[in-house]
């Protein structure tokens, strides 16, 4: 009886909890991920800023928990990422960049042709049509792929799961992989001043702020991240040294960042289509394998190190893979650039490529 009771307390409560005021939940949301993220931190474990939240988050969404995000918060996060990378960006770096343009093409050329692989194995799964399969596959932004997908009439919904369960795959597991092979630090990047200078750092905000500002006026994809990335790499190239990026604002945008991966993943998530996100899953390991035999050629032929080019190709979030690679000390400006030549070349190329799909898929079916 006792245990009954207990249960319906429970479930009052769980009731009651949509009621709560959103403000609540956001703190309450914060501090769990918080938690997590000291948790992993005294665990070891590898990103713990993003993947601890990232989990928790995720976990406690599934179980119906009242999670929530701010999109403030996250913008917040992808612009202080966006700045911590430009950083890196000094003229030594950029005088060397012109030598890795060949990789960077083969790059993009592998994740073009991975993501067509990835496109025929959803064709083949029960009810998927073909523009929902294409758009899901395309290996770039969530929410621009889904507003592709929108205007081709695909379900908006398989392809909005299937790039959150593609991101979450790549974000814990490459990370997780490279701390069992101890590969941390293997390609690390100086950044020009490690020093943190209010003055400069106050600069360095407003500069980044108006990259921001330009890129969203432009209606740019991304512009939190890109805007800001490109305001600072361009001070940072011409030799400006205003500031470092103080630890805890790199952290805070990593937990934010997690926290609006995690709050993907409801209840409703995992019921909808069960086999699709298991496809899903599949061909996300088999192309996080073969892009490490890719890098592994790539850096044969290139010079450039492995891990480097595997988080420079590998089908996760720009965002994402350029957090691993700050963190990881693994070639961030070379993880940069390749990440944002996929980015946006995918943004580019989707819509072209998926009508000569469609005019393939036409001449096959007068065929038969």
């Amino acid at each position: 009886m006792l245990a009954a009771w207990r249960a319906q307390k429970g479930l009052v409560l769980l009731s009651t909890w949509p009621a709560w005021p959103r403000t609540l939940r956001l703190a309450l949301t914060l501090l769990a991920a918080w938690l997590a993220a000291l948790g992993c931190q005294a665990l070891h474990v590898p990103l713990p800023w993003m993947i601890g939240p990232l989990l928790l988050v995720a976990l406690c969404s599934l179980a119906g928990l009242p999670v929530v995000v701010s999109v403030r918060l996250r913008n917040a996060g992808l612009w202080m990422i966006g700045a911590a990378l430009g950083l890196y960006f000094t003229p030594a770096v950029v005088a060397l960049l012109p030598a890795v343009a060949l990789a960077m093409v083969a790059g993009v050329a592998w994740v073009l042709l991975q993501g067509y692989g990835f496109y025929r194995w959803l064709l083949r799964q029960p009810g998927a049509d073909p523009a929902t399969a294409f758009f899901s596959a395309a290996i770039g932004g969530a929410s621009e792929m889904s507003l592709l997908a929108e205007r081709q009439g695909a379900q908006i919904d398989r392809v909005a799961a299937a790039h959150s369960t593609r991101v979450l795959l790549v974000v814990v597991l490459v990370p997780f992989a490279y701390q069992w092979l101890g590969v941390h630090g293997a390609d690390p990047s100086a950044l020009a001043l490690q020093e943190v200078r209010p003055l400069g750092l106050l600069w360095l905000a407003l500069a980044s702020a108006l990259g921001v500002a330009l890129l969203w006026w432009l209606r740019a994809p991304n512009p939190w991240v890109l805007g800001a990335l490109a305001a600072v790499a361009v001070l940072t190239a011409s030799g400006v040294q205003l500031s470092a990026l103080p630890q805890p604002a790199s952290q805070a945008g990593q937990l934010f960042i997690g926290v609006a991966l995690g709050v993907r993943f409801t209840p409703d998530f995992a019921r909808a289509a069960p086999r699709w996100l298991g496809a899903v899953g599949l061909g996300t390991l088999v192309m996080i394998g073969s892009s490490a035999l890719f890098a592994a050629a790539l850096s044969w032929a290139s010079g450039l190190h492995t891990a480097t080019l595997l988080l420079g190709t590998a089908p996760g979030g720009i965002a994402e893979m350029c957090i691993t690679a700050k963190v990881l000390q693994l070639g961030v400006p070379t993880v940069t650039v390749f990440q944002l030549a996929r980015y946006l070349a995918v943004l580019m190329l989707t819509a072209p490529l998926f009508r000569l799909e469609q005019r393939r898929l036409a001449r096959q079916s007068r065929a038969d």
